[in-house]
């Protein structure tokens, strides 16, 4: 599977999908549940029966060693802490995402373990409020360093803009400096 990107008929880099369940509808229409498996990168474009098809090669974060490592899990850690925050103290909208979703996935203690990195980070930028070409940059990165560092940005963004909105009355700016 492959989001839409402008001026192209699908994005550079997509996700092999895993069927988990599907319900055939009487007007013919069906419902089909997935899970991501594995992230890829598509290397040509081509159409058969109507469809786009493409040959792809599939993604793998960089794995790192000693005090580089260190320094990820310490990254890892603090990004992981936004999220709880960031789920914890979410709006009604979140709450609605959250019980179709399901709760924030446990942290791995082996951040390297698989290809694409923490299972906990997927699910998190598949909920932020993001903008398509800002989950695409997320997805197509293969440096857990700088998608934790990005979503470490973004989660402060958003949990300093939440803060503002619940600042007491008396501390709120009123008419012009």
């Amino acid at each position: 599977m492959c989001m839409y990107e402008t001026g192209k008929s699908f994005a550079d880099y997509g996700c092999m999908l895993e069927i988990q369940r599907i319900e055939f509808l009487a007007d013919g229409r069906s419902l089909v549940d997935t899970k991501g498996r594995h992230r890829f990168r598509v290397l040509r474009r081509g159409h058969r029966d109507g469809y786009n098809t493409a040959d792809i090669e599939y993604l793998e974060d960089e794995k790192v060693e000693g005090e580089e490592l260190a320094e990820l899990q310490h990254l890892h850690e603090c990004t992981y802490q936004q999220a709880q925050k960031f789920c914890e103290h979410g709006d009604a909208a979140l709450r609605q995402i959250l019980m179709h979703r399901g709760p924030l996935p446990e942290k791995e203690e082996d951040i390297q373990a698989t290809k694409d990195g923490p299972a906990w980070c997927w699910w998190l930028i598949s909920i932020l409020p993001l903008d398509p070409s800002e989950q695409l940059r997320l997805f197509a990165t293969t440096s857990l360093r700088a998608r934790l560092t990005q979503l470490k940005h973004i989660l402060t963004g958003i949990l300093q803009r939440c803060d503002y909105g619940h600042q007491p009355a008396d501390l709120r700016p009123r008419g012009r400096i």
